[in-house]
């Protein structure tokens, strides 16, 4: 394809799911694209670990549970049905003092029939939550916060420091990358400048690259190439978060949609 508002573009596409989407989008839109999923995600019912943490959960019940996102939580209930372990999760849930990071996850927690105690103001505002959390008092408490792609290392540590006994619930569980070829080809194709950009719909998928870069000795190489000419495009504003801790410059949409992304390639693109 030539024509379109992307005509001339070559962007390395670094998702594993809905890449395909991705894809034909940009194709769509006049580019052309080296497509290296840097991770998989491990199947929700196929999830040994969530499970067994759902059922600690059941065991021991949280006193909070924070819900990050809403597919993840909502994704958490449907795998939880499929386990025979639904009615008891929600049971759990309505029990628990559940805090929303933003509305998308309030929308879920309302869309399953519970109803928040609070909820953050802004979209994702993690910072927020955290603020709450300290404020009210989490010593001695047991918290469950779902997690979805960022592994918010920052915001957990905090509330162990403040006493808080935290459990992780890992909705989505990443896997090294299917296809290590593709991958490598993607990363030779970044330093050599031979792709404008490279898009990120997770924060595991730019950790999957740079540590595949790492393992083949062109770490320092892929940064700088990133540092430099090639664009480093993201979801929204948690994708970008690893890119940030990297130094390594990102755009992102406000709205935090594969297609906003596409969009914001565009607009960056014409502002060029």
């Amino acid at each position: 394809m030539t024509e379109g508002p992307l005509a001339g573009l070559r962007v390395g596409v670094t998702a594993d799911r809905r890449a395909d989407d991705q894809i034909e989008l940009l194709h769509r839109k006049g580019a052309t694209t080296v497509h290296g999923p840097t991770m998989r995600i491990v199947p929700l019912a196929d999830d040994s670990d969530l499970a067994a943490t759902t059922r600690t959960l059941l065991d021991a019940p949280p006193d909070v549970v924070v819900a990050t996102t809403g597919q993840g939580f909502r994704g958490w209930l449907e795998v939880a049905d499929e386990w025979g372990l639904g009615e008891r999760l929600r049971a759990v849930l309505t029990d628990a003092e559940l805090l929303a990071r933003g509305p998308k996850a309030r929308g879920a927690i309302r869309g399953a029939g519970f109803r928040e105690a609070w909820s953050a103001d802004e979209t994702e505002s993690s910072p927020e939550v955290l603020e709450h959390l300290l404020a009210v008092g989490v010593s001695g408490r047991r918290v469950a916060v779902q997690l979805h792609g960022d592994p918010m290392t920052s915001f957990l540590g905090a509330l162990r420091e403040a006493g808080a006994d935290v459990v992780e619930v890992h909705v989505y569980r990443w896997e090294p990358p299917p296809d290590l070829p593709a991958v490598d080809a993607l990363i030779e194709a970044v330093i050599a400048g031979d792709v404008d950009a490279v898009t990120f719909t997770s924060a595991p998928a730019v950790e999957g690259l740079v540590h595949r870069a790492e393992a083949v000795g062109r770490r320092d190489d892929l940064l700088g190439a990133l540092r430099g000419g090639v664009l480093a495009c993201a979801v929204g504003p948690v994708t970008a978060a690893p890119l940030d801790r990297l130094d390594v410059p990102s755009i992102a949409p406000e709205r935090f949609r594969l297609g906003a992304m596409v969009k914001r390639l565009e607009e960056h693109v014409a502002s060029r």
